[in-house]
């Protein structure tokens, strides 16, 4: 029997008095970049990570550590409200350590967060267009129909109307989520192949652009489960006639902002095609499936800008 959530047999449980004590539910990625969380309770409101104690869990049931020395350790980086539970209750984004002090091999945002730090001065803002793919719990493409395929791409993008458009109430209620959160969520629309969709966040500055990301999509997967929903971010779920799910970076420093922005912007996309082989080594898994030169895609083996121009890597 397959589980489903069942929202009217909890409603009056949230409504309960907490009295003083607070949830917080620490939220983390683990070794294999999926999402991660548990919650502590606390005896009073927080409003800063400094507020907050550093926590552990065990690394060998995620991916993170050896089972003789399974420690790994929670230490908070940012706050958001918690529209699940409502009221005082908070989420709490957490970077990972080992128990040596070290960041854990899946902490990324430690490192990024130097970077950042070192480019402070340029002011750096950044706006993600986060692509994604729903399926049905049993693995099939959300409304496509059962052993079958939807019409071809077309009507599909911006869609409205049955047919064209699916899932549009989970969209809305991760949209609303993001928002009371403190999500900087800008916006959201349907994409090019049937039940993917895309939320952009942003713009935000320096290391606040990965917080904000990951929070999104930690709501997005919590959401689609009370749908009974699966949320894949693979770039290329499906094969065949349709488009990939990517994430588009947007990028600007505050020279490109300026008047004669211009020039800046074409300096940096110069120094980008000279370490095109070293970035796209790093930008994740399966690429190379997405990234064929089709379907408004970039060859992954060759560096190109233009404006405006959907099948440039920039």
């Amino acid at each position: 029997m397959a589980y489903s959530f069942k929202p009217n047999l909890l409603a009056p449980y949230l409504k309960l008095d907490q009295g003083d004590k607070i949830q917080a539910e620490y939220v983390w990625i683990d070794g294999d970049g999926g999402l991660r969380c548990k919650t502590m309770t606390l005896s009073k409101p927080v409003t800063d990570v400094s507020e907050l104690r550093i926590w552990d869990f065990d690394g060998s049931s995620t991916n993170q550590a050896p089972g003789d020395n399974s420690d790994v350790y929670l230490r908070p980086a940012a706050i958001f409200k918690d529209p699940f539970r409502g009221g005082p209750n908070i989420l709490v984004l957490a970077e990972t350590y080992n128990n040596d002090g070290t960041p854990n091999r899946t902490n990324y945002r430690h490192h990024a967060k130097k970077i950042m730090d070192q480019a402070k001065d340029f002011i750096p803002w950044f706006g993600l267009e986060q692509e994604y793919t729903l399926f049905d719990a049993d693995g099939a493409p959300y409304g496509w129909p059962k052993g079958g395929f939807p019409g071809p791409q077309g009507p599909y993008y911006c869609g409205v109307g049955t047919g064209k458009v699916f899932a549009r109430d989970l969209i809305e209620a991760h949209y609303r989520a993001c928002i009371y959160a403190g999500v900087n969520i800008s916006g959201i629309n349907a994409e090019v192949m049937p039940s993917q969709w895309e939320f952009q966040v942003g713009p935000c500055e320096g290391i606040s652009m990965g917080d904000h990301l990951w929070m999104a999509r930690f709501l997005l997967v919590r959401v689609a489960e009370e749908w009974g929903v699966k949320v894949s971010f693979h770039p290329k779920p499906l094969s065949g006639d349709w488009n990939g799910a990517g994430c588009h970076s947007n990028y600007s420093t505050k020279a490109m902002r300026e008047e004669g922005g211009m020039k800046a912007i074409e300096a940096a996309i110069e120094k980008l095609s000279k370490r095109h082989n070293e970035h796209i080594a790093v930008y994740g898994e399966d690429n190379d499936l997405r990234l064929t030169g089709r379907h408004e895609t970039a060859s992954i083996t060759a560096f190109s800008s233009g404006v405006a121009h959907r099948g440039a890597s920039v």
